[in-house]
């Protein structure tokens, strides 16, 4: 058996790692887990925003859901994830990080096979497809369990370039599934042309099933790659003893601050098709006076708004290494409220071109979420003990992936200008508590 002050990496468990000294730190094996679980991670998003890419083509292939139901179908993913989330955040210490990685990865492909299935008949009855969405929370949810886990990896000196990426990439997944679900949807796939593909009412032939089963290959490749290469780290805690979390201040006001820059970035990323296409598209009261092949369609700028805010999260990080956190969660809360409140401003348009500043308004905003988050990953490791910090990540990122769902639910009880306005007097307050206690010269806890 390996002393103490030695580092043994031969065996599943990691004797003798500790980061913070050179000597019992492996480089090769943190990177090795950051690129797997990421890549990991970033499917996973990918199956949490299924929904989001499949549903505004379930009428044209045949189903009959209302604008209520597709706005529920979008949303519940939020739901089940926030609720899975607040489970994954106490497995590191209790599984260890290859049998979390690995057969999470495998639970993936449940969702994604049942969708692959469920739209190739249009009497799929409405309850199945709300158990599948909510099904598809895992992808979602594992994000508590996989940051804190690779924040044990890495020196606190480094923990900023590592969550950024894995946290940036993982989310780069929703402006993937955006992105490719429309055009793979073109075209048979896999030698599956055998499966007949949907029909839309103008006679467009439609392979939507592909969306569910395209990463279903690699998933099963990452799973494999998990439970061969993956080594756990000597960090074990029961649930009792990781509820010590809640008896700390700064649980609560991160809380609140990653609820303004994760909760903006999923839940505003969630809707923002449907929001496009019910206030400046052929869902609004323009369709009425315009051609409606003129008007912008959410699909086409919706994969934009998470790409931009995954891209700067993930290459932030080196700059919040260097500079501390805490200034880039600041300085992304002050640009969030203000581009917020310049989007409000055209949610209520005149005429069809006011999408256009709407939408660099918007685009702006998830420039700010990426630094946000970025900058809000960094802090956690810096103001809090090693162990509570992998906590904390997890509750934090719990709590604020219920935004999808609430977003949704909100949005169909208000008119989106009241609950844009509602979004700008949060983030000032979000921002505020971030200058008091930790941006500001003399915060109680500098990060």
């Amino acid at each position: 058996m390996a002393e103490t002050n030695s580092l043994d990496t031969s065996q599943r468990v990691l004797h003798g790692w500790d980061p913070e000294d050179p000597a019992t730190w492996d480089s090769k094996i943190a990177w090795r887990t950051l690129i797997i679980s990421t890549i990991s991670l970033t499917i996973g998003f990918c199956v949490w925003y299924l929904v989001s890419a499949i549903a505004p083509k379930l009428n044209e292939i045949g189903f009959d859901l209302s604008a209520t139901q597709l706005y529920w179908l979008a949303a519940v993913p939020g739901l089940s994830g926030g609720v899975v989330r607040l489970i994954y955040m106490f497995l590191p210490p209790i599984i260890g990080t290859r049998k979390m990685v690995g057969f999470t990865s495998l639970l993936f492909l449940i969702p994604m096979l049942g969708w692959f299935f469920a739209v190739q008949d249009p009497t799929t009855p409405y309850w199945w497809l709300i158990v599948l969405a909510l099904m598809t929370g895992i992808g979602g949810g594992c994000f508590s369990g996989y940051m804190p886990s690779t924040g044990y990896f890495f020196p606190k000196a480094k923990s900023g370039t590592a969550l950024g990426l894995q946290a940036g990439l993982g989310n780069f997944g929703v402006s993937l599934i955006q992105f490719l679900g429309p055009w793979i949807m073109g075209f048979g796939l896999f030698g599956l042309g055998m499966i007949a593909p949907q029909r839309t009412a103008t006679g467009e032939l439609l392979w939507v099933h592909n969306v569910g089963i395209f990463f279903v290959p690699w998933t099963i490749v990452i799973a494999i790659v998990a439970f061969i290469y993956l080594k756990d780290v000597p960090v074990q805690a029961n649930i009792k003893q990781q509820m010590d979390i809640f008896g700390n201040i700064n649980t609560w006001v991160l809380t609140v601050v990653y609820i303004m820059t994760f909760g903006a970035f999923a839940g505003f990323a969630a809707q923002f098709g449907l929001l496009v296409n019910n206030t400046f598209g052929p869902q609004s009261e323009f369709a009425s006076s315009v051609d409606p092949a003129t008007l912008p369609k959410g699909a086409s700028f919706a994969f934009l708004a998470p790409l931009i805010g995954a891209g700067v999260r993930a290459l932030w990080g080196p700059l919040c290494d260097k500079f501390g956190g805490a200034i880039w969660t600041f300085i992304g809360g002050v640009g969030m409220t203000i581009s917020t409140a310049v989007a409000a401003i055209f949610l209520k348009p005149d005429s069809p071109s006011d999408f256009w500043p709407f939408l660099i308004a918007m685009l702006t905003m998830f420039f700010f979420t990426g630094l946000g988050n970025a900058g809000t990953f960094k802090q956690m490791p810096m103001v809090l003990p090693k162990r509570q910090s992998g906590g904390v990540i997890g509750w934090t990122s719990a709590i604020a992936s219920f935004s999808p769902f609430i977003v949704g639910v909100l949005l169909t009880m208000m008119h989106p200008a009241t609950f844009f306005w509602g979004c700008v007097v949060f983030f000032a307050i979000a921002t505020t508590l971030t200058w008091i206690f930790y941006a500001r010269p003399g915060a109680p806890y500098p990060g």
